[in-house]
């Protein structure tokens, strides 16, 4: 698919400066919709959306397809009437920094309160609200109501993984969940509540967002995690053994940065299976990605066209083997049930020209980051005198340190390279490359927020293949000032980026 060539910001959701202590759909991203339209971009990208589990990465979601409930903001659900404004005053203000296991004593019981309200009066008082409710329950039914189960057990055990369950439980015994229903239906019917909570103000958000012609980019993940709803709904669709535990897992190669490659544990797709299938489940997959965003980033876009495979027992990656993936078919199940798929390839690191091929025939827009791009001429192809049109840029990524932040770590012939091509930075390159990514020929061209505030090392979102610390960077109240939009403004209008990115694209001058 091709865009027209607008500009946009990477922030997740948590990063906003909410009432709570973790950055929420309620009125810091509404207020942050306006700092972006005022800065004339036409793209908000966000990572995965999904519950986060052990070390909150959204890419090691419980669920492909659900919310995270810690985005869902208490003060719209105080709008709507679910409780009292009192009950969650005593909430850290805007902007506070709370670590994740402190928003998950304070925010969590309140959100279930919440719930719990609208279950006892919303047939009687919110009329409105509870018909959306059992629609909803009923549209999404095919995940819904498995993951309400998975939530639940997980909480009420509390044993880690599901495999860990008792047998008739880890099994899916029909007579087993029956009794889990009877005993615990109250529950079961708070977690669809807090879906149902996160999937209306997504919706708002999403809505506000359109009114300014901006367009919500999601992130989708190749991989699920083990410890999921879906796998444990569907092991047959995952290399799985008797037992139920992963044969091979997901995972890279060794390489100049990793000597050992990175094992993610993840497991692998049966690949024959879900072609039997005609690909359903991942039609369910994408088909709620668009549900969802406007644009959906595929993540490790490489793994369609082969995986590296690892044998579960090995603790490291070096004995993987690269697998063949399933390629075009899986695309052209994909289109042929949901239409053309607004999609962009994550397509970094070892790229194969097979990879390249099937990126190419898809018309998908790959991905280039300006960071990569100074470190020899083989590098080079990140940046923008390298670029075609059909590319997404970005000065960084979520995994990257910040702009300013690899500046301070970089050699002395990186950031030589960096002030041959953009000039003198002054020890500030963040917006001298956000200048080259906008002046390109690329359709999209995209800054982390961090990028925006020339912050360093601090706001790293996330390190690869370090488990703790990561994802809780928050923006700081206010940070996003007037000013700082009309010199995003300035340069979307001098760079002809003040487009809608799903209009027709522009054609090119004669």
């Amino acid at each position: 698919m091709e865009f027209n060539r607008s500009q946009g910001v990477l922030l997740h959701i948590s990063s906003l400066a909410s009432h709570g202590g973790i950055g929420d759909l309620g009125p810091a991203a509404h207020d942050f919709l306006g700092f972006l339209a005022a800065a004339k971009q036409h793209v908000w990208q966000v990572l995965p959306l999904g519950p986060t589990g052990y070390g909150n990465s959204p890419y090691a979601a419980s669920s492909a397809f659900a919310g995270n409930q810690y985005l869902i903001s208490l003060e719209l659900l105080a709008d709507w009437g679910w409780i009292d404004a009192a009950r969650i005053a005593g909430l850290p203000g805007a902007g506070a920094y709370v670590d994740f296991n402190q928003v998950e004593q304070a925010k969590i019981p309140l959100l279930e309160e919440a719930a719990d309200n609208f279950l006892e009066r919303g047939a009687r008082e919110l009329a409105r609200q509870w018909a959306e409710f059992e629609q909803f329950c009923r549209d999404q039914a095919a995940w819904l109501n498995d993951y309400a189960f998975y939530a639940e057990l997980r909480r009420q055990l509390n044993t880690g993984a599901w495999t860990t369950w008792p047998e008739p439980l880890r099994r899916r015994d029909p007579d087993a969940l029956a009794e889990v229903a009877a005993k615990h239906g109250g529950a079961l019917a708070r977690e669809q509540v807090l879906q149902f909570a996160f999937a209306r103000q997504w919706s708002a958000l999403r809505e506000a967002a359109a009114g300014h012609a901006i367009s919500m980019m999601g992130d989708t993940a190749i991989f699920v995690n083990f410890d999921s709803a879906d796998v444990w709904t569907h092991p047959d669709l995952f290399e799985l053994d008797a037992e139920l535990k992963p044969t091979h897992v997901a995972g890279v190669p060794p390489d100049y940065f990793s000597p050992t490659g990175q094992r993610w544990g993840n497991p692998l797709y049966r690949w024959d299976v879900l072609e039997e299938r005609g690909y359903e489940w991942w039609v369910h997959r994408i088909g709620r990605a668009v549900q969802l965003f406007d644009v959906v980033r595929l993540d490790h876009f490489r793994g369609f066209e082969a995986y590296w495979a690892i044998p579960a027992e090995e603790g490291t990656a070096i004995n993987g083997k690269w697998t063949k993936g399933p390629g075009l078919k899986l695309f052209q199940a994909l289109e042929s049930a949901l239409g053309p798929l607004p999609l962009v390839a994550e397509d970094l690191g070892l790229i194969t020209p097979e990879v390249e091929e099937l990126r190419l025939e898809l018309k998908m827009p790959g991905m280039r980051v300006l960071q990569f791009g100074f470190g020899d001429k083989g590098a080079h192809i990140h940046l923008p005198h390298r670029f075609v049109r059909n590319t997404v840029a970005y000065t960084g990524t979520h995994d990257n340190d910040t702009t300013q932040g690899w500046w301070r770590t970089a050699g002395k012939a990186e950031r030589a390279a960096v002030e041959a091509y953009v000039g003198p930075v002054n020890d500030r390159p963040a917006w001298p490359l956000i200048r080259a990514a906008a002046a390109s020929t690329a359709e999209l061209a995209l800054a982390p927020a961090q990028d925006l505030l020339e912050l360093g090392s601090e706001a790293r979102m996330n390190t690869p293949a370090v488990a703790a610390g990561n994802w809780s960077w928050r923006a700081a109240a206010g940070c996003f000032t007037p000013e700082l939009a009309a010199r995003l403004a300035a340069l979307v209008d001098v760079t002809d980026r003040d487009n809608d990115p799903l209009s027709a694209p522009e054609k090119e001058p004669v």
